[in-house]
């Protein structure tokens, strides 16, 4: 298997795909300017208590409070907090870690308003965004993540992952962080660094403690809370970390300074793969040059086809994800009703366990397969989802069929479920249901062109536009295209979008920023 990312980075906002075999598996698209991603470390302040929930609400700056309930704080919260008392005591020398005093546990099942109060300061981590009406979830026991390792402030146990089989090899790991790592953290072990040499996992050791202190000393000179000391690494950056594997080929991205950060990364973690990492530099949008914008828009919406006619019915709800299997107009199979559910069923499972990762589906999901009668066609298909899903990073599991035929899956949610919208509003009439002739559409983007050079003095700009009437506009010996820049001057590119609808348009100047040259803003 051959893996590819590719990254688009445009003004707005920033899309990474990730391609297994020429195959969209991952898709993650976020506005540059988004905060409270997880993992980033606010120093904040305890809003309001709640005793019957055994929780709190902490200001983070969101618009809603951020929740942060008893069994989150850690069984180290009060050795955190007498350190970041004396942090904050003395503004102008830190106070070293090594020489704070571990407190005692507290108690499993202690009541919140015995430990914090309202008003009090709290260095707290962001595990999971804001969902639908939810605020940020907090934990208070802070980790840094790295590629081999992750940190962990006051916890001083080395735990190795329960994936690296080799006892010989989770002993060796084990006694070696012991001796190279400092007093007062703890550190786990993660899959990938089996088999590495010391030297790559002290290298990375001191990096993570690096952030832990820039991270301290940004709280000790804070002046206002709630205050942001540690950001996570971008999110290409991130998915990178903790999917990056010899197999990737590739990886391609459209702008130079996310590339010279990729490259910069990959040259860390993988000097003898940095060559992988290339700058496109094409004039057709990355995705379209790639066949990821056709597959974005056939994978995503309400309805997905996946083989022979058969399709999923994909809705989405406030609690959870409901799935319906439906054969649609295939052919009945020559050995019966059930061989013809149990194939459609097997290439459900196939589909589901890429959409869920497509998605970033969390929660519960309900999955209604066509019924069968065979028990061992039941456990069959139970096994092919468990199957399916190994590939998934997020935490998830997995109930046989149930009496009703139904399969429940629940997945880890962290942040919301990726929504691509594949319905096209109709850009020239804008929801009203009637247009302008298409014929003459040709007519009103030479009268754009003609305002766009004769009346702004704009003479270098790409116009994008839907493939059919791209080919339409480029066919022929003295082809509209070249009529227009014999007129308005060879600063005009014409780009085929795939992204757009028929008869939508956008005008980019030579900096990539849009030129509004819309006749009517849609009205929602």
């Amino acid at each position: 298997m051959t893996s590819e990312l590719v990254v688009d980075v445009q003004a707005k906002d920033i899309s990474i795909a990730l391609l297994e075999d020429k195959n969209l598996v991952e898709f993650q698209k976020e506005a540059r300017n988004l905060s409270f991603s997880v993992g980033n470390i606010y120093l904040a302040r305890v809003k309001k208590i709640m005793p019957g929930l055994n929780a709190c609400f902490v200001d983070v700056g969101y618009e809603r409070d951020a929740f942060l309930h008893y069994l989150d704080l850690g069984p180290q919260i009060h050795s955190y907090q007498k350190y970041l008392k004396q942090v904050l005591s003395d503004r102008k020398k830190l106070y070293p870690i090594s020489k704070a005093t571990i407190q005692p546990d507290i108690d499993k099942d202690g009541s919140i308003s015995n430990v914090l109060q309202v008003g009090q300061e709290l260095m707290v981590q962001i595990v999971k965004e804001p969902i639908s009406t939810k605020g940020p979830r907090l934990t208070c026991e802070l980790s840094f993540a790295g590629r081999y390792l992750v940190l962990i402030p006051f916890n001083d146990k080395v735990s190795v992952s329960q994936k690296i089989k080799s006892s010989e090899e989770r002993a060796r790991l084990k006694q070696l962080l012991q001796s190279i790592k400092p007093k007062n953290f703890g550190v786990i072990v993660r899959t990938v660094a089996e088999g590495k040499r010391v030297a790559e996992l002290d290298a990375e050791l001191k990096i993570l403690l690096k952030h832990w202190e820039e991270s301290i000393t940004r709280a000790q000179k804070s002046s206002k809370l709630p205050q942001l000391v540690y950001e996570e690494t971008s999110r290409t950056v991130a998915l990178l970390r903790d999917l990056f594997s010899p197999s990737f080929t590739s990886i391609h991205v459209n702008d130079e300074n996310v590339f010279h950060e990729i490259k910069d990364y990959v040259s860390l973690i993988a000097p003898e793969q940095a060559n992988i990492v290339k700058l496109y530099k094409g004039q057709l949008p990355i995705f379209d040059n790639f066949a990821i914008t056709k597959q974005i828009k056939s994978s995503f919406g309400k309805t997905v086809s996946y083989k022979n006619g058969a399709y999923l019915i994909i809705e989405h709800t406030e609690a959870l994800h409901v799935v319906d299997v439906n054969s649609g107009n295939r052919s009945k199979a020559n050995n019966g009703q059930e061989a013809n559910a149990m194939d459609v069923n097997l290439g459900a499972a196939d589909e589901l366990a890429r959409q869920l990762r497509l998605r970033d589906m969390g929660g519960i999901i309900v999955v209604d397969f066509i019924d069968m009668n065979l028990a061992e066609n039941r456990q069959k298909l139970y096994e092919r989802m468990c199957q399916n899903m190994q590939k998934d990073r997020a935490k998830h599991n997995i109930l046989p069929l149930s009496k009703f035929g139904l399969m429940q899956i629940t997945r880890q949610r962290v942040r919301p479920a990726m929504d691509v919208n594949t319905e096209e509003t109709c850009p020239t009439c804008f929801g009203k249901g009637t247009i302008k002739p298409s014929i003459l559409f040709t007519d009103t983007l030479e009268n754009k062109i003609d305002y766009l050079v004769n009346k702004l003095g704009v003479k270098k700009f790409k116009l994008h536009i839907h493939p059919y009437v791209a080919a339409y506009i480029n066919q022929g010996l003295v082809s509209l295209k070249r009529q227009w820049q014999l007129k308005y001057g060879f600063g005009i590119k014409i780009i085929p979008n795939q992204k757009l609808a028929l008869l939508q348009y956008e005008f980019y100047d030579v900096k990539g920023e849009e030129i509004d040259m819309k006749e009517e803003i849609e009205i929602k």
